[in-house]
């Protein structure tokens, strides 16, 4: 073997060496490098270098992760059965621990938001489900990020997408709805009686004090159903009005009487 193999020979190792050996790392991501199966530290981003065989590295990504938590099955506090799900959003902090501390921290953290998110809906009634989902997820978010702490992790937050009723449920849940609403019906209705009662009680007043109003107010009606197209009116005739004609009948009713007896 002449020189000339010898040095294409050797400068073929360097490259294999170098090729191998220099890592490239984006601004997200970071590196976690072992010498000889032991920690040595975090490298990133940018160029490093990584010694074939002597050191191994493993790449973190540090951004935002979104992971759906599937579809759970959740008996609420006044045990109805409900599916719901929900997404997650964390990021890695310390690419030390999340290497180290847990085997996978991706399936690790979505089995305990599964787990979390049963237990902590399992607490509450359905109406608190569907009302106070911000108090529920922040709830939810404050669990899971004390747990992850420990592998690196930071839960960013946690927001609950869909809660599925089954159709017996949402039957009954459309009766007791309308129910409410008849109810409220009844109530306003009511209090809308209560408050003309009210009115014409004091209007009743008004014109017992006043008799000459009440006639206006009589006349006042019978210009208003006097512009109608009814042909035939029937209207009540207060006694007052007639009396004066009445004494004057009687009158001259006893005249005649005296006349004929004379």
């Amino acid at each position: 073997m002449d020189l000339v193999t010898v040095a294409f020979f050797i400068l073929g190792i360097t490259i294999l060496f170098l090729a191998s050996a220099l890592k490239v790392l984006r601004e997200y991501e970071r590196g976690v490098v072992f010498q000889l199966g032991r920690f040595w530290m975090v490298k990133g981003p940018g160029l490093i270098i990584v010694i074939p065989v002597i050191q191994t590295m493993v790449r973190v990504d540090l951004r935002t992760i979104v992971m759906d938590v599937p579809s759970q099955d959740v008996i609420s506090r006044d045990n109805v059965s409900v599916k719901v799900n929900a997404v997650l959003y964390f990021r890695v902090i310390d690419p030390e621990k999340a290497i180290i501390q847990v085997e996978d921290y991706d399936a690790a953290t979505s089995q305990l938001a599964q787990t979390t998110l049963r237990s902590v809906l399992g607490q509450h009634e359905l109406d608190e489900m569907l009302a106070s989902r911000d108090k529920l997820n922040s709830d939810i978010q404050k669990i899971l990020d004390e747990q992850t702490e420990s592998w690196g992790i930071k839960v960013a937050n946690v927001e609950i997408k869909h809660v599925d009723l089954n159709e017996t449920m949402i039957r009954a849940i459309a009766k007791q709805a309308e129910a409410e609403r008849e109810r409220r019906a009844k109530i306003i209705h009511a209090e809308g009686e209560l408050q003309a009662s009210q009115h014409l009680l004091e209007a009743s007043q008004v014109l017992a004090k006043q008799p000459q109003a009440l006639q206006l107010r009589y006349l006042q009606t019978l210009t208003e159903i006097a512009g109608d197209k009814s042909s035939t009116i029937v209207f009540p005739l207060p006694m007052e009005l007639i009396a004066p004609l009445q004494r004057i009948l009687e009158k001259e009713m006893k005249k005649e009487e005296r006349g004929t007896e004379s």
